[in-house]
């Protein structure tokens, strides 16, 4: 009676997606061994950046930490613009193309590919890539065959992320309406937040970080000072310096901001994602400091969480850069000699140094979010 095994049993269980799309490849190689690669790219909108997010397979992830405009690559926008997949049997098709993900492909040894279109409420989402080794792999009777495994990849990914953004759009709005109190703008929480990714994704090779940790950095670091909401009007938006008892009520809102996403979190029956640590950290420990004399717990150095560590560096040198009530904006230069006096002090050096060597990507960020007359 109970002899059968569900093979996709695990998906069910908490874990994250990198681990549930490893789960369905297996499942689908059970069937279609030559199903070496299996990928999940999101795109950015307010950027054009499509962004590479899991990805199983049995060799190296040729596109590991990978990013690229979705308005120079031509043949994805034509998938778009059809909204049907695309098959391509013989990856030589592309053998004179310029782009770098084309080469890197061909590089890795696939031959052929499958390209489905995700679509989230009708808006586009990302790609779902299916790559074989063998060319000519995508006959109609295993596209019609692989075709629900894809949907079922996509509707996994769309329903945690969307699950996620539901949450996040919840507390960004009560923060929004916080934020009329406070001097923090949109430009200031898009520009750290893409910062924090760029620290990420230039730390990846040396600390190991996925492309779904780096996305989930990107994602929470908006929501650092979310416990804001819980401090008095006359700490929060005191235009002098605070006294030592305001200061200690300021320093609360990092546990404020724990509490707030638990109860959030519990409102939406999201403590099971296993990737909402990273948010609970972010929003606690990000005014922990290297050298052990930060709040609210004095935890130092590797006790610090990585993703702390890398919010704490974009979220100061933003707010050097940018203009307030109570300073003028520094120029980048200037920026750039406080983070290296703090680096190994109060700030991580590895998180500094790889922020400092990405100028070029970093004043892109600042003009793609630049401050308008009203922030």
């Amino acid at each position: 009676m109970f002899e059968h095994q569900d093979t996709l049993t695990s998906l069910d269980e908490n874990t994250s997606l990198s681990e549930k799309l490893t789960y369905i490849h297996a499942a689908l190689n059970e069937r279609f061994p030559f199903i070496a690669r299996i990928s999940v790219a999101i795109y950015d909108a307010k950027t054009d950046l499509l962004k590479t997010f899991i990805q199983s397979s049995s060799g190296a992830d040729p596109l590991k930490q990978y990013q690229a405009r979705l308005s120079e690559a031509g043949s994805l926008q034509e998938i778009l613009r059809l909204r049907r997949p695309r098959v391509v049997n013989d990856l030589d098709l592309f053998a004179s193309g310029t782009a770098e993900h084309t080469r890197r492909i061909a590089e890795e040894g696939y031959r052929a590919s499958y390209t489905m279109p995700m679509y989230n409420h009708g808006q586009f989402f990302g790609f779902l890539f299916f790559n074989s080794s063998a060319v000519d792999a995508f006959s109609e009777e295993v596209l019609r065959q692989i075709d629900p495994f894809g949907h079922l990849i996509s509707l996994t990914v769309i329903h945690e992320l969307a699950s996620l953004r539901t949450l996040l759009a919840t507390v960004q709005t009560a923060h929004d309406i916080a934020n009329v109190r406070d001097s923090e703008t949109g430009a200031h929480l898009e520009r750290m937040s893409r910062y924090a990714r760029l620290i990420a994704r230039k730390l990846a090779d040396q600390y190991e970080l996925s492309d779904e940790y780096i996305e989930n950095i990107f994602v929470f670091s908006p929501l650092h000072d979310i416990g804001k909401i819980g401090i008095p009007d006359e700490v929060l938006l005191k235009p002098g310096a605070l006294e030592s008892e305001e200061w200690e009520i300021m320093k609360t809102h990092p546990v404020k901001g724990r509490e707030i996403i638990d109860r959030m979190l519990g409102n939406f029956n999201l403590n099971g994602v296993r990737s909402i640590d990273i948010l609970r950290n972010i929003a606690e420990l990000h005014h922990e400091t290297f050298d052990g004399k930060g709040y609210p717990y004095g935890r130092s150095a590797a006790a610090i969480p990585l993703e702390s560590r890398i919010v704490a560096v974009a979220d100061i040198f933003d707010a050097l850069v940018s203009r307030r009530p109570y300073k003028q904006a520094w120029s980048n230069d200037e920026a750039f000699a406080m983070l290296q006096k703090l680096a190994g002090d109060k700030l991580d050096q590895d998180c500094v140094r790889v922020l400092l060597e990405s100028r070029e990507e970093l004043e892109t960020i600042q003009r793609q979010f630049n401050e308008d007359s009203l922030g």
